[in-house]
């Protein structure tokens, strides 16, 4: 009989699992409402428990190193590839070689030394008000920075990681001097102070506050989901360039899991249509591995040609990207 609690201690809650059969440990900087059911339907398919915590990313990750060989922890998930990479660079995660993995998510998602594998897709790109703006008016992240748009864009604060990545893409792109002027470009023309969150900003964008943002796109199928009557729809950027910078969130097995060979037949699984269809549609995000459809809303967008700049590189580059936001007064 399996049986299930909840333990709350110093601000973790772990939810637990006991019963028969083999276990993984995961730390998750994912809610709960978004890896539960991938867990429960692989417990259901296996037999084998899942048991994971919840916490932020940054803490998450601390906690891991801070427990070093003592660690439960058999897998790590957290968003963004800044995060990925760091634990990589902190030595948090260990090589898995898998050509099930390496055949179900393309090389720009994955580590190339198989220390994290994306599970899920967001795109940063343009989200526009229908009312205000036309898909021909549009073309590219620098085009945003033209005269034409002043007092008219919506921006996250660049505090946040999201926009810490997307400039971290710029400059191993564009190289630094460009994505400054770029990114000046974009404070010049706001309408409005930065938002703490993209749900706000498309607040803004839907009331008529701006005409333009940039944003993640499942933060705008949760938004239509819940608001069909918003005039938004989404533009995907630089696609006659470098591509639509997209961010992943990522697993990796961790450098002293005590169950490495189950949890990496978790990894397999989470990489296959099942779980890739539950991570992605519950989020409204993409699945990563591209033979699995995204859910209907999110396939009305069209396909897009996605950046394939290194992520490992976007991570690398974040301690810039936060030098060049703050030199160009983006707050």
């Amino acid at each position: 009989m399996l049986k299930h609690c909840c333990v709350v201690l110093s601000g973790w809650i772990l939810l637990a699992a006991t019963a028969w059969g083999e276990e993984v440990v995961v730390y998750s900087a994912r809610n709960e409402q978004l890896i539960k059911p991938v867990f429960d339907a692989y417990t259901k398919k296996t037999g084998v428990k899942v048991k994971y915590v919840t916490g932020e990313a940054g803490a998450l990750m601390q906690r891991l190193k801070a427990e070093g060989a003592k660690t439960q922890a058999d897998l790590l998930i957290t968003v963004d590839a800044g995060n990925l990479w760091f634990s990589k660079q902190e030595s948090l995660l260990q090589p898995v070689k898998s050509a099930v993995l390496e055949q179900n998510i393309p090389a720009h998602l994955r580590d190339g030394e198989g220390q994290w594998f994306g599970m899920s897709v967001r795109a940063r790109t343009i989200v526009y008000n229908k009312n205000k703006v036309q898909p021909s008016d549009l073309s590219t992240y620098q085009a945003l920075t033209d005269a034409k748009w002043k007092g008219r864009l919506c921006l996250l604060s660049g505090k946040k990681v999201y926009n810490r990545s997307l400039v971290a893409m710029l400059i191993a792109q564009y190289g630094a001097a460009a994505t400054k002027e770029m990114v000046k470009g974009w404070v010049a023309n706001l309408a409005a102070p930065p938002f703490a969150s993209d749900e706000q900003a498309l607040k803004a964008l839907a009331a008529g506050q701006c005409d333009a943002a940039i944003a993640n796109s499942y933060y705008l199928g949760r938004e239509l989901k819940h608001h069909s009557d918003w005039p938004l729809n989404i533009f995907w950027a630089d696609q006659a360039s470098g591509g639509t910078h997209v961010n992943i969130s990522g697993v990796g097995l961790t450098r002293h899991a005590k169950h490495a060979k189950a949890a990496q037949e978790l990894m397999e699984w989470m990489s296959g249509a099942e779980a890739q269809a539950l991570f992605a549609n519950v989020n409204m995000e993409f699945p990563a591995n591209a033979a699995v459809a995204p859910a209907p809303e999110v396939a009305a967008w069209g396909t897009f040609k996605q950046s394939t700049v290194d992520l490992n590189k976007v991570g690398e580059l974040q301690p810039d990207a936060v030098k060049l936001m703050d030199e160009a007064g983006y707050k």
